[in-house]
């Protein structure tokens, strides 16, 4: 397993090993004793999958607040996604920055992305799924969501925003700026 930083810190692209013979591959996704040899110390509780049928799909970007802030590690099983962490931690020197990297069945490349992070990605492909690990469970009173297409944030998403596939809650998302002022509820579930 290779770990690459993306510029900023916190999220990373994570390059597993591919054993390849005639019947196709085979690597491991997830090994804790390897992953904590690299920095990462999480728990995951939750695995999430999605299935997008239309390139131009977009998820996100979005967060859970503390107490139920989600480290993620995100993989596609199907198709390909450009995928995107953005520091969304109160006082870090990179809140705003991006870091963004192409996920797809055939690289087989995952995406970790830690507590404080937006999350979001874009489908290339038609039918494309999306797995990914959790480090808490979803809370609905800790969720939020930023505006994908935010110009603060210049996210170069590869489409433009009028061809973006959104839901409702996506596309009446806050800016960044509007989300930083507007702190969640906390849940009182611990």
């Amino acid at each position: 397993m290779k770990v690459e930083s993306l510029g900023i810190d916190g999220p990373l692209l994570i390059r597993a090993t591919h054993f390849a013979d005639a019947r196709g591959f085979f690597c491991e996704t997830w090994n804790r004793r390897q992953f904590l040899e690299h920095g990462i110390d999480v728990e995951f509780v939750q695995d999430n999958m999605s299935l997008s049928s239309r390139p131009g799909t977009v998820r996100g970007l979005h967060y859970q607040a503390p107490p139920h802030a989600q480290a993620k590690l995100v993989r596609v099983s199907r198709g390909r996604i450009f995928d995107v962490a953005v520091d969304f931690r109160a006082g870090s020197p990179t809140l705003g920055r991006w870091a963004g990297a192409e996920l797809s069945a055939e690289n087989g490349d995952q995406l970790f992305i830690p507590r404080g992070f937006l999350h979001g990605f874009v489908t290339r492909e038609p039918d494309t799924e999306v797995v990914y690990k959790c480090s808490d469970y979803y809370a609905p009173a800790c969720e939020g969501s930023v505006r994908f297409d935010d110009p603060d944030l210049g996210i170069d998403w590869g489409i433009s925003a009028a061809d973006a596939v959104l839901s409702d809650k996506d596309a009446r998302a806050p800016g960044f700026r509007q989300a930083l002022l507007r702190p969640l509820p906390l849940s009182r579930s611990a």
